[in-house]
């Protein structure tokens, strides 16, 4: 693709969605991180009703290692994937209380250390809780930057580094959430709304529902 075409895409969507951001709810680095590894296949929505509940009794690593993990799995198990997200956020949690003295790190190397913590969860992390440039690659993400050609990446890291080099830095983090948001809201897995699309004559998706 172009870098002009490229620049309308993020002209466009930046109008679209001149707000976007992250719609998990969180005071702080440590309760995003816990909100991020719960959200894996799982709603905001949902996972905004658990923490509501969750931080009252757990909202800091030292209250969270605390907890038997039987009973933080019964705080999250409807967010799915419970066993393995409860393991995660007990994990992430004593590395850390042991590296980095009960502090969520600020930088992604440090952040991707901790246990349970993958390339996704620390990129979001990273940008929303400390302001750095960063692009998350979730399902939205992939699938709305393949469909518009910003990317032809076939697994999220490809498609990060993809968006990283189209994408000007100081733009990562707002574009991130402006394709997550259009992927919501309009370019859903099954049945995109094209109609509705603001920046439908710009997209490369081979299926499109409406002529351009």
């Amino acid at each position: 693709m172009n870098q002009r075409k490229t620049e309308l895409i993020i002209e466009g969507l930046s109008g679209l969605y001149p707000d976007a951001k992250a719609a998990l709810l969180f005071e702080d680095a440590y309760q995003l991180l816990v909100a991020v590894i719960l959200s894996a296949q799982c709603t905001d929505e949902r996972v905004n009703k658990v923490t509501s509940e969750l931080f009252k009794v757990a909202s800091t690593p030292e209250e969270m290692v605390k907890i038997p993990q039987e009973t933080l799995e019964k705080y999250i198990f409807s967010c799915g994937l419970y066993k393995t997200k409860a393991e995660h956020i007990i994990s992430a949690s004593k590395d850390i209380i042991d590296k980095f003295g009960g502090k969520v790190p600020s930088d992604l190397e440090s952040l991707m250390t901790l246990a349970g913590v993958g390339r996704k969860t620390a990129n979001v992390v990273y940008a929303v809780g400390f302001g750095g440039n960063a692009i998350a690659v979730d399902t939205h993400v992939f699938r709305v930057s393949a469909r518009l050609g910003l990317s032809k990446g076939k697994n999220p890291l490809e498609t990060e580094k993809a968006l990283m080099k189209a994408i000007p830095e100081d733009r990562w983090s707002a574009m991130h959430h402006c394709l997550i948001w259009h992927g919501r809201k309009v370019c859903h897995s099954r049945n995109p709304e094209c109609d509705k699309c603001g920046v439908k004559e710009l997209c490369e998706y081979k299926d499109k529902k409406t002529k351009v």
